[in-house]
């Protein structure tokens, strides 16, 4: 245990449950009133140590009382995420830190993502950052770049990026051609987001730019991406993909032309069919193939 943790304890407000209740009533009457002193350090603390409570709806009332008071409990939030002994008050202050969205406390956010043991912890940061936005995103590329950082780690990374979606355009137009494989992989899946949601014509142009990417897996990721896209235009842009030089890829094309479904693709896949030499996906043609002319024929039966 450390001389920090060691302080924390013998600071920490040891309340009862009978305790916790009077202080939530407190809270709430000064809020109605408007009159909570955000100068009170003493009530500030309380409230983030009551959120060690074993109620979890207490906890929950704690936490949205305090993101009520925003930047104010920010500073008591991070003391407590990075230094408190109990987890669950660890989690709850990074739970709260989310509905904050407060662009200083990134750092501290990143710093216990990354060193903080417990797993729940680790997952309400990657919310927190998430929801701070753009400010987040270099911290986030710079976790995914590190050869240091497990892949659970950078696939939080990734999926916080996907979420902050459109506010990191810039950033991620520009991390494409970032020489890590792994950023240039978590930003077509972000891109992909920015597609589908925002109708970006710029991430598009780069997913398709990305099925020529000289990393297979790039490649393959692009494809899986662009098979959620359903353009004319993504259709012709795969379609010359089933000729790519690795079978993995031409298996991630062939699906992708399945889940678009257009009728475009079924001469090239039977070419690509009789052309395969990886006999391990020349089912995934023929199913695709399958695929398509069945949902052909569903059409014509409506009409």
């Amino acid at each position: 245990m450390t001389n920090t943790e060691i302080t924390y304890i013998a600071n920490s407000i040891q309340m009862s449950p009978s305790q916790t209740d009077t202080l939530l009533e407190k809270v709430e009457e000064l809020l109605s009133q408007n009159n909570f002193d955000l100068n009170d350090q003493n009530m500030l603390s309380s409230m983030v140590e009551s959120m060690g409570d074993s109620r979890g709806m207490m906890r929950l009332k704690f936490a949205e009382r305090l993101g009520l008071l925003g930047k104010t409990a920010v500073p008591f939030l991070l003391e407590a995420l990075a230094n408190h002994p109990n987890p669950v008050v660890r989690r709850a202050s990074a739970k709260t830190l989310t509905l904050i969205a407060d662009q200083t406390a990134v750092p501290n956010l990143v710093y216990s993502l990354l060193h903080d043991e417990d797993t729940v912890v680790q997952g309400s940061c990657i919310g927190a950052l998430a929801r701070t936005g753009e400010a987040a995103v270099p911290e986030l590329l710079k976790i995914i770049a590190s050869p240091e950082q497990s892949e659970v780690i950078k696939g939080h990374a990734g999926w916080a990026l996907a979420f902050i979606g459109s506010k990191a355009s810039e950033h991620l137009y520009k991390a494409i051609d970032s020489d890590s494989i792994d950023v240039r992989c978590a930003v077509v899946g972000a891109l992909g987001s920015l597609v589908q949601e925002q109708q970006d014509e710029e991430a598009l142009q780069i997913l398709i730019n990305s099925l020529h990417d000289y990393e297979d897996i790039i490649r393959g990721e692009a494809a899986a991406i662009l098979s959620k896209v359903n353009k004319p235009s993504v259709i012709t842009d795969l379609i010359p993909c089933l000729q790519d030089s690795n079978w993995e890829v031409r298996k991630a094309v062939a699906l992708a032309l399945m889940k678009l479904e257009n009728p475009q693709a079924i001469e090239p896949l039977e070419k690509a069919l009789n052309e395969e030499t990886e006999e391990s996906i020349k089912p995934i043609f023929k199913l695709a193939i399958t695929q398509i002319k069945r949902n052909l024929d569903s059409e014509e039966d409506e009409i």
